[in-house]
């Protein structure tokens, strides 16, 4: 397929476009497969798809460097596939099989890569949030200038612990991103109900932090927003916080009948605020790629996640021996 000149009003190169739209992709394709798996009881346990919220992690990556970190939620497969770990692991993994990131051993909650230096998915709400400033920390102290960005979402905004961590993160500049996926609605109590605030980002003031809110259905967007705060964090100014306003289409998990919000709401949601149909529209009126283009991305991406499926499936249950590994007792 040749490649066109870049969109002047994106101000990004059509290679990089398509890398984008491709990436939203695969984690689309990806949490919908991984939905029939579920659905067909070949997961077990909890499965938090990403199904809407993909702009976030393709635009945050984008921003990102070789040796930067990310911690998460459990609603996490979006950032494995984002940061570049195997779909076929990663599949593997959600079916409790031997090829799984963690053996098999850690589902889809608790699965991570120290060479891709993504540290989790984790299953109490709001933990990961020192964490990440933990990580930030050993960068700190190695005196690099790598930023680790740390996902939690509206829910967990308001856990006391978020603030305590901003607290030493700006006490001690760490190189930290705080990125709270706004998907509105936390387990299932809209976030008007939950919070006075008006917005979560500007909580970060009280301790000094700088931050913004971004449109999370906008992958351009995002990745500019992306670029800023890595650039606060990189010149040694501390923390930075990103609001990042996107939308989950699916329930919470997949036993969420979400009966909090209307199908009408969610449907305008899809119909006039799609983050992969708006990169879509850009790359067909850019010229970019023809409507054929972008069929056959598709059916390469579903290839993709097709073959992650069968490997989960052939991939043997973990051997009871591995009851035993990589526990400190």
């Amino acid at each position: 397929m040749a490649v066109k000149k870049p969109a002047a009003k994106s101000n990004v190169s059509a290679e990089e476009l398509l890398g984008y739209y491709r990436d939203m992709l695969l984690i689309r394709r990806f949490e919908e497969k991984a939905g029939q798996l579920y659905g067909m009881g070949l997961i077990g346990g909890f499965c938090h798809l990403y199904i809407g919220q993909e702009a976030v992690v393709v635009g945050l990556e984008a921003a990102a460097k070789d040796g930067d970190k990310r911690i998460t939620s459990y609603r996490d497969h979006g950032h494995m596939l984002a940061c570049g770990m195997d779909p076929k692991g990663v599949m593997a993994e959600l079916t409790g099989r031997e090829g799984g990131y963690s053996k098999g051993k850690g589902g889809s909650m608790h699965m991570f890569s120290k060479e891709k230096h993504f540290y989790g998915g984790h299953g109490i709400v709001g933990a990961q949030v020192p964490l990440g400033a933990g990580l930030a920390f050993s960068d700190k102290y190695k005196g690099n200038d790598n930023v680790t960005f740390t996902y939690f979402g509206d829910g967990a905004a308001n856990q006391g612990q978020v603030y305590e961590t901003y607290n030493m993160a700006m006490l001690w500049d760490l190189p930290v991103v705080f990125v709270i996926e706004n998907n509105k609605y936390a387990m299932g109590t809209s976030v008007q109900r939950a919070t006075r605030s008006p917005s979560l980002w500007e909580r970060g003031a009280a301790y000094g932090i700088k931050g913004e809110e971004v449109d999370g259905m906008d992958v351009l967007a995002v990745k500019a927003a992306g670029e800023k705060a890595v650039a606060h964090c990189r010149a040694g100014k501390g923390p930075y916080i990103l609001e990042v306003m996107t939308y989950r289409y699916r329930g919470h998990s997949m036993s969420d009948p979400a009966k909090y919000r209307t199908r009408d709401e969610v449907q305008k949601m899809r119909s006039e605020r799609d983050a992969i149909e708006h990169v879509r529209e850009l790359l067909l009126q850019g010229k970019h790629a023809s409507e054929d283009d972008l069929k056959n991305i598709d059916k390469e991406i579903k290839a993709v996640v097709n073959e992650a499926a069968d490997f989960s499936k052939e991939s043997p249950e973990p051997a009871l021996e591995e009851l035993w590994t990589d526990i400190y007792a």
